[in-house]
């Protein structure tokens, strides 16, 4: 018997899954919940619990974020309605599982989401269309099936239904803080210097992508943003060595945040590091007399050990 139409699938999962939410939700719900310990994100999360190890869901949270960038740019949205949209997914993925729960329709539900809750409106239309043809690139006829009534119809139903389950998994929750406007107050409570500004922003749009904004709330974020960024530019910010009080943050957290923000460098790091060239080749010819018996030799070249590089981060205390 032929499997049935993933999409097919997804509409009937999202339509059912949205019922049985909204039956469920009482105040007593924990959805208001939104921060979670890395604990909680690594070992607990519902995609663990359905066999999804945290490789696997990295890989796919990493997907859906370069996926709702693109979608994004193709709609000519703000980068801030963009984030808003990528922490949507980031905190619908700590309630529901991807094993049941198709990341592209969810992307796509959330930008759409994600324009209402920024107050940037966008046609339905253009979404359903931009997100199927970003989906089905691949396909050089899929530009000119989205413009058929039934196709067209039937993944905009699926858009909505996955809508529906958005808002019932977060109790209609959309009131999303983003790290951006305590970043710009900081910034320009300390006379920060452009380049320190610039790499302090592109900290930020890095760290959305991650489960960091899922840890820690905007303002400590930002704040330990501003003061990676001024290590890494070897500058100085604040009157007094301590200015990270004046934003409420206490040292202890904020070293904690630091290490956290330095793991995820790190492990990018390792990620886009090319693999090291295989070892060359050494072919040692052996003058043997034809008369002499050859005897047992040595091995003809040494092993070759390859130590890793040292890679010491530079100081922040």
């Amino acid at each position: 018997m032929g499997e049935e139409h993933p999409r097919k699938r997804s509409r009937q999962h999202f339509e059912s899954e949205a019922r049985q939410v909204s039956l469920l939700e009482s105040p007593q719900c924990e959805t208001s919940k939104w921060y979670f310990s890395r604990e909680e994100i690594e070992r607990f999360s519902p995609s663990r619990k359905d066999g999804i190890d945290l490789v696997k869901e990295s890989f796919l949270r990493s997907s859906y974020c370069t996926f709702l960038q693109r979608l994004g740019m193709k709609l000519h949205v703000s980068q801030v309605t963009i984030a808003c949209a990528m922490v949507m997914c980031h905190r619908f993925y700590m309630r529901q599982s991807h094993a049941k729960n198709d990341w592209q329709t969810i992307a796509t539900a959330s930008l759409f989401l994600a324009c209402k809750a920024e107050d940037e409106p966008c046609q339905l239309s253009s979404v359903v269309v931009a997100s199927y043809e970003i989906i089905y690139e691949w396909d050089p006829s899929a530009s000119i099936r989205i413009h058929q009534s039934e196709c067209y119809h039937e993944f905009k139903e699926i858009i909505l239904a996955g809508e529906s389950l958005l808002l019932s998994t977060s109790a209609f929750h959309l009131d999303i803080e983003l790290p951006y406007r305590p970043l710009a107050a900081a910034l320009n409570r300390l006379n920060a210097w452009p380049d320190l500004a610039t790499a302090a922003w592109n900290f930020v749009h890095d760290w959305i992508r991650t489960t960091l904004c899922l840890q820690y709330k905007p303002h400590v974020i930002a704040t330990a943003t501003v003061h990676l960024a001024a290590t890494f530019q070897n500058a100085k910010v604040g009157s007094r060595r301590d200015w990270w009080l004046e934003f409420g943050v206490t040292t202890k957290l904020l070293k904690e945040v630091i290490q956290e923000m330095c793991t995820l460098i790190e492990v990018d790091r390792r990620r886009n590091m090319p693999p090291p060239p295989p070892p060359p080749r050494r072919e040692l010819t052996w003058a043997i007399p034809a008369a002499v018996k050859p005897v047992h030799m040595a091995r003809a070249y040494p092993f070759h050990s390859y130590p890793l590089q040292s890679y010491r981060q530079a100081g922040i205390w």
